[in-house]
């Protein structure tokens, strides 16, 4: 796919994987739609793309729906069009399934999937009135290739966004949209840092928790953003980050049961 000149609709765009996507991205030659509910860490990315084209800041708040909704009028006004959606913004709450607040479940997936599918579905028919190659890019995760214990919320949204982008590649087959559906690993981000706690959760232990995932998290985010570069160029229908990712996946294949007793075991060490 040739992306110079390409306009993209990017979400999380103000830190992270999607900050370095924006970088990436804007130096190939890329308008840009930022998109991200944190103004001043938009504006900051805003100032790290070097390419002369002009790049929109969409401030939004993607656990609100009606705030998404208004996204695809709001970028039309600054872009005649759009050629690449990226649904790159994500959330983690930790606890176990029963400490988790239903709210905050729900919160994290109208942010983790139901911003993608609404997204989706509103873009689709700018897409489809546009003769040139179109793409769809949903971010899941290692937790949708894999379920550990303490991530019900997460992992469900990551599988659910999974099986929404295969189901929507093949519908698209044919056409010209095209779908990248991609699952990285522990990528050096502060998605751990900022992750919700259960309430009443003791603090001490959330601190534990935070630092043990934290040490995990080594892929600096720009060799992963290159990636997802590289992967839209090739029209790729998948890609899975960083090595950690890729082994895992293979362990899950081999033990699809157990695997997590494996896992569990390395991570300890």
């Amino acid at each position: 796919m040739d992306i110079v000149n390409a306009t993209v609709a990017l979400t999380g765009a103000a830190s992270g994987i999607g900050r370095e996507l924006a970088i990436q991205l804007s130096d190939a030659g890329c308008r840009l739609a930022l998109i991200d509910r944190d103004e001043p860490g938009l504006v900051e990315t805003q100032n790290l793309c070097c390419h002369p084209i002009k790049h929109s800041l969409h401030v939004a708040d993607l656990s609100d729906m009606d705030q998404v909704l208004a996204l695809k009028s709001e970028l039309l006004l600054e872009h005649p069009s759009v050629d690449i959606l990226i649904n790159n913004a994500g959330v983690a709450l930790g606890g176990s399934f029963e400490q988790i607040d239903p709210q905050d479940f729900d919160w994290l997936m109208n942010i983790n999937f139901n911003a993608v599918v609404t997204l989706s579905r509103a873009f689709l028919p700018v897409f489809r009135a546009s003769a040139k190659p179109a793409k769809i890019v949903n971010v899941s995760s290692l937790y949708g290739l894999i379920s550990p214990p303490n991530q019900s919320a997460y992992s469900a949204s990551k599988f659910a966004v999974r099986g929404f982008s295969n189901a929507l590649r093949h519908e698209l087959e044919g056409s010209n949209i095209s779908m990248l559906v991609v699952h990285p690993g522990g990528v050096a981000t502060a998605i751990s840092k900022n992750a919700k706690a259960p309430v009443g959760a003791d603090p001490e232990e959330v601190a534990k928790h935070r630092k043990k995932m934290q040490k995990l998290l080594k892929l600096p985010p720009s060799k992963a953003a290159a990636m997802i570069v590289d992967a839209i160029i090739s029209d790729k229908h998948r890609v899975i980050v960083g090595a950690d990712a890729k082994f895992v996946s293979v362990v899950e294949r081999l033990m699809p049961v157990k695997y997590w007793s494996l896992i569990s075991r390395l991570m300890g060490r």
